[in-house]
């Protein structure tokens, strides 16, 4: 059997102190949670984590939200060397794309790098200068 899983709805009234942060930094929606029970039509027990223990586990639909699972979402930290404090060091993959951007009479070459653990859509726009000096290999002239 698989589980279906949804977020929870817990930022409803402003100004409220709920879940641990108070403003417009609280969280709207908490979760993935997974659905143990429907009670009745409009009712969800939910199981809940461990920092919302003291909530009552059983909610009404409308303050729940669908989650779709996207394999995206997910990153492989087998891969990653991860540092003491839980950081890594992005490494570069390849150069993606050049181009010169002109900010009033000076050009500003920009390459569009491809980051390794990262997709396609995730490449970003660096100096060529900065990356000629970190990545000499891929700038064989």
């Amino acid at each position: 059997m698989w589980e279906i899983r949804c977020f929870l709805k817990v930022a409803t009234i402003k100004g409220v102190l709920r879940f641990e942060k108070k403003g417009k930094l609280s969280p709207r929606f908490v979760g993935p949670c997974k659905i143990l029970e429907r009670i009745g039509s409009v009712a969800h027990r939910l199981i809940l984590p461990p920092s919302l223990s003291v909530v009552h586990d059983m909610f009404h639909v409308f303050m729940l939200r669908k989650y779709v699972v996207d394999p995206s979402h997910v990153v492989d930290y087998e891969s990653l060397e991860i540092d003491k404090n839980l950081s890594y060091e992005e490494e570069s993959v390849e150069i993606l794309a050049r181009e010169v951007k002109m900010l009033s009479n000076k050009g500003i070459v920009l390459v569009k790098v491809l980051w390794r653990n990262h997709q396609v859509e995730e490449a970003t726009w660096e100096r060529e200068n900065d990356m000629r000096s970190r990545y000499p290999e891929f700038f064989e002239d």
